[in-house]
């Protein structure tokens, strides 16, 4: 049987029609036992091949014993294929009558029709449902012989609601500082979205597409980059934004294993860091290492990421005259939110290109299938020398701790 993604909690309570903190607290209680004969609450958690197998499908049901007294079926689908990260979703009361399950609405995106003509049948342990589902004028044949149901209990256990956020992060250990993230009600997410245009602020793309959970929860996280320097401030006034219900960091770019910890004193321009004076400094390490000659270095006024920008000769067939260009990204933060004297440097993988520079007729140069490369050096010299250079610490990651 193919597993269907989780749900929130928000779903559990749409389908048991009580609000999400009565939902909330349901959870809370141990299930207790149904005794033969009485009422008791099964999921279906898939209804395979349904939509090409990419709907994702919960049919509550209410029993009393072996018989089906109430039905809900909640369906999550891509509107198009030509779309298929944009979904639609509708609820359905069904009704029962022995082994038939109909019932007719509407999707909750789209406005389309919806007709649900299901028969359900025990085989075994398992059951059997056969019929149809009309959206709009797409009809889908269900053929869906194996299907497992679930307890109540069972159905809870396999619940999330993590959405990745942390309201107040004790430090950037676990989150990354220019990564932060939105909680909005999706009937505020466009406003807000349209809010942040003309702002120093990027959105993730991929956190735009309104996915089965954020449909069920009617709520959306939204994942941005900004300055870490401004994280703080924007976080205070997206709080405070209509339909917004949590708001905090996340995880962004920075790898532990790729950061260094150093004292704020030597980089600070009074309460501001001096991040030119940090990338030459850091350029200056990474050129040695890289043997590259450093070309140019910036940082992006809306992210805060630096950009590190080499040249060294290509070894691979001298006489060409070939010239490698490695870029190297990196980002430089407060340790934590709030007042700190200490700061955190994350350098990435060195990224390497080759063309040919030379004057004259040119060469042209593919480097595809090439993995990227750092000279003589293993990946962790570049880190290793710029925590000797400039005295900072590196995260170990077995005792969780600066080191």
């Amino acid at each position: 049987m193919r597993a269907l993604p989780v749900c929130s909690i928000a779903l559990l309570a749409a389908l048991l029609a009580v609000p999400p903190d009565v939902a909330s607290a349901q959870m809370k209680l141990s299930p207790k036992a149904t005794a033969p004969g009485g009422t008791e609450t099964r999921y279906f958690t898939s209804i395979d091949g349904l939509m090409d197998g990419n709907a994702d499908v919960i049919l509550k049901e209410t029993r009393q014993g072996k018989t089906v007294t109430a039905a809900v079926l909640d369906v999550c689908y891509p509107v198009s294929a030509k779309s298929p990260d944009r979904k639609d979703r509708f609820v359905v009361n069904l009704q029962v009558a022995g082994q038939t399950l109909t019932g007719t609405t509407q999707s909750l995106g789209e406005k389309a029709p919806v007709t649900v003509k299901l028969t359900r049948k025990p085989t075994g342990d398992t059951f059997e449902f056969r019929g149809q589902i009309a959206i709009g004028q797409a009809v889908t044949e269900v053929t869906s012989p194996d299907n497992s149901d679930l307890s109540e209990k069972e159905f809870l256990d396999n619940q999330t609601t993590d959405d990745g956020i942390t309201a107040q992060p004790k430090d950037f250990t676990d989150v990354s500082p220019e990564a932060i993230a939105v909680k909005v009600k999706l009937d505020a997410a466009t406003e807000f979205l349209k809010s942040l245009k003309g702002q120093d602020v990027e959105v993730t793309l991929a956190s735009l597409s309104v996915g089965c959970e954020a449909l069920r929860a009617g709520e959306q996280t939204l994942n941005m980059s900004v300055d870490p320097e401004r994280a703080v401030a924007l976080l205070a006034k997206f709080k405070a934004m209509p339909g917004v219900t949590a708001a905090g960091w996340t995880a962004g770019i920075t790898e532990m294993d790729r950061t260094i910890r150093i004292a704020a004193a030597d980089w600070r321009d009074g309460d501001r860091i001096n991040r030119d004076k940090l990338a030459t400094a850091v350029a200056g390490v990474l050129s040695k290492t890289l043997a590259a000659k450093p070309v140019s270095q910036s940082f992006s006024p809306i992210t805060g990421k630096l950009k590190l920008v080499f040249k060294r000769p290509n070894q691979d067939f001298p006489a060409l005259e070939l010239t490698d260009t490695i870029e190297v990204a990196g980002l430089v933060s407060p340790d934590r939110p709030g007042s700190t004297d200490r700061l955190m440097l994350w350098i990435g993988s060195p990224s390497t290109t080759t063309a040919d520079e030379s004057t004259g007729a040119k060469l042209n140069v593919s480097d595809e299938g090439v993995a990227d490369e750092e000279g003589d050096q293993p990946d962790d010299g570049v880190i290793q020398a710029l925590a000797k250079e400039l005295k900072g610490q590196r995260w170990d990651a077995d005792k969780s701790v600066w080191k």
